[in-house]
């Protein structure tokens, strides 16, 4: 199978490799869990490649083309991905230090996604009518059943083992710090960082179809409204906490014909969700019975019970009602 094809193969493996990692980056309903699994299998896939790939790149280096060391760069960064990835799931390695290996797998995936374009462009395979033949496709689907297979081999040896694994949400997310706030760990998204807010200057915007109004800090921690919630971060942990604060609803009761419901925080990191969620998202200031520590969100963050923990905005100065769909906006934050 050495040649064009395994080319064209791991080119549409790399492809939906990235799509269903995005999207299981993205979802924190249990449906996702299928979307997870593809991505595993998907990953699998690439495996059951290299040694035909090999052969190509044996072949490639002997000849030492133009940009061949940019080839072997973006080969590591794929294999990394993958090693990484494995080692997260089984829960051989889930932290190395201060990073996890969750999150080493997505920066080598990020890193290798422009050495992927380069690498299409450069060493281009153009498509033939045959590749869709019946032939072709028997083999793509052998391919696909050996992963998906390879798949529920290795999840069955990490509950035979009773590897650290088998306790991962359907996120892939270890638990870390449920019901234990002060162990729970602190992360923010890319370069935000932990502002110092006193509530003596600090109050909520809410903008709505009557206006804006103020609230203070002292108005909201008034409120005792409670929901169990599992904050689950991208960087590979969840934790299950008790939350308290005051439910949006009552906030902005009316929310007219708005589409949608901006909240931004004082870093200036701002989430747009569908008004249908106000019901269901709480305003927190409290969690276990605590107050929020600054690491956490204080004096006020975003509960949104469902969605990933990049939903969940802290140190909130604002929320405001808006025309513009929940949708318009980027998958994930920029900054």
């Amino acid at each position: 199978m050495a040649g064009r094809r395994t080319n064209l193969a791991l080119f549409g493996l790399l492809g939906a490799a990235l799509a269903t990692g995005l999207a299981a980056y993205a979802i924190g309903a249990s449906w996702g869990r299928w979307v997870v699994v593809a991505h595993g299998a998907v990953g699998l896939a690439i495996v059951l490649l290299a040694p035909w790939k090999s052969v190509i790149a044996r072949r490639g280096l002997r000849r030492r083309r133009p940009g061949w060391a940019a080839s072997v760069v973006f080969t590591v960064l794929v294999a990394a991905t993958v090693a990484f990835g494995v080692l997260h799931t089984t829960g051989l390695l889930v932290t190395l230090g201060p990073v996890t290996s969750m999150q080493v797998h997505v920066g080598a995936a990020l890193l290798s996604i422009p050495l992927a374009a380069w690498h299409v462009v450069a060493r281009r395979v153009r498509p033939r009518r045959t590749d869709l033949g019946r032939r072709s496709v028997l083999r793509a689907g052998g391919v696909l059943a050996a992963a998906g297979l390879a798949y529920g081999a290795v999840e069955g040896l990490v509950r035979l083992a009773g590897l650290r694994g088998e306790r991962r949400r359907f996120t892939g997310s270890y638990e870390a710090g449920s019901f234990r706030p002060e162990a729970m760990p602190v992360t923010q998204w890319l370069n935000d960082s932990v502002p110092e807010i006193a509530v003596e200057g600090w109050s909520l915007s809410v903008r709505g179809p009557a206006g804006t109004r103020r609230w203070t800090y002292a108005e909201l921690a008034s409120f005792r409204d409670r929901v169990r919630a599992t904050l689950d971060c991208t960087g590979g942990w969840f934790a299950v906490q008790d939350w308290e604060g005051v439910r949006l609803s009552r906030l902005i009761p009316d929310p007219g014909e708005s589409r949608s419901v901006l909240v931004r925080s004082v870093t200036g990191y701002p989430r747009r969700f569908p008004v249908r969620d106000v019901d269901r998202m709480v305003l927190a200031t409290r969690v276990g019975g605590r107050v929020l520590d600054p690491g956490h969100g204080f004096p006020a963050r975003i509960v949104a019970p469902g969605r990933r923990g990049f939903w969940w905005v802290k140190w909130v100065e604002s929320i405001e009602l808006s025309p513009t769909p929940w949708w318009w906006q980027w998958p994930f934050p920029a900054s």
